[in-house]
């Protein structure tokens, strides 16, 4: 599976009585219908570990374009109608900010590491605690509301995945929990954000702006209130979009695939 497709349906399974593995590329399986899956006995895999690098990456990434506004700034300088840069056109600092990262798995944490370097003051909310020296490695304090983390935060990161735990984890109450000055950086999944009270708190300053890697659906309709936005940086799903990555994506995936027919274990099988 690519881009999540084909869609695995009980159709497409009674199609198929051989199938014997669905290999999924990235880490997300909220698209998949596990017990359905099992219960015709198909075994699944993703690629879970590879893409974390990249993704934290493009976190951080998002982080310091929306906060400069590079998007805005290179319109700006490339603009046939530009005749001078104002003086007074300023972004955000990043150095000694306070980053609340909501998810601190592999990906989380790698972000907390880059964090690290640009002195910021870490937050942290997941379901369980890392342990002491996790923490002190990175200078990561745990919240366990999440309540406290949007409160204190200058910039909201989320890397959970989606279940039906995280669906719209950030929502109005959230929203408005957050710092006027705060930013919301999405590198999940869409569905983590209710993106009709992001909207509304984008255009009514509850927060200052919003950079996503992910949306739903993806691409947006192209009348979609998001794209009118100046305060928003949008990019399509590119978290492991690097040629070294997405290579080896495709090895794991084919690594799955021959281990499950030669009915060998099969490597990152999602249990």
């Amino acid at each position: 599976m690519w881009y999540h497709r084909p869609a695995i349906n009980e159709e497409l399974l009674q199609s198929l009585p051989n199938l014997k593995v669905v290999a999924s590329s990235g880490v997300g399986i909220d698209h998949l219908d596990l017990k359905l899956l099992s219960s015709y006995g198909v075994k699944v895999s993703n690629t879970p570990f590879i893409v974390s690098t990249d993704t934290a990456d493009l976190g951080m990434a998002l982080m310091l374009a929306s906060s400069r506004r590079l998007v805005e700034g290179h319109e700006m300088a490339v603009s046939p109608d530009t005749e001078y840069f104002p003086a007074d056109w300023l972004g955000t600092e990043v150095s000694g900010a306070t980053l609340g990262i909501v998810g601190m798995g592999v990906i989380g944490y790698k972000v907390a590491e880059r964090s690290k370097a640009f002195e910021m003051k870490i937050l942290y909310h997941n379901r369980n605690q890392r342990k002491k020296e996790e923490e002190s490695a990175i200078g990561a304090v745990y919240c366990k509301k999440i309540d406290d983390l949007l409160r204190q935060s200058d910039f909201v990161l989320l890397a959970v995945n989606l279940t039906p735990q995280t669906h719209k984890l950030i929502g109005k109450r959230e929203l408005e929990l957050m710092k006027p000055t705060a930013t919301l950086i999405n590198i999940s999944r869409g569905l983590v954000v209710d993106q009709d009270a992001l909207v509304e708190a984008l255009q009514n300053k509850v927060i200052e702006a919003a950079a996503l890697d992910v949306t739903y659906p993806e691409p947006l309709p192209r009348d979609h209130p998001l794209l009118k936005l100046k305060n928003v940086i949008i990019t399509p799903h590119i978290g492991s979009a690097t040629k070294k990555t997405r290579w080896v994506m495709m090895e794991e995936m084919a690594e799955s695939i021959e281990a499950a027919l030669a009915g060998l274990p099969v490597p990152r099988q999602v249990l």
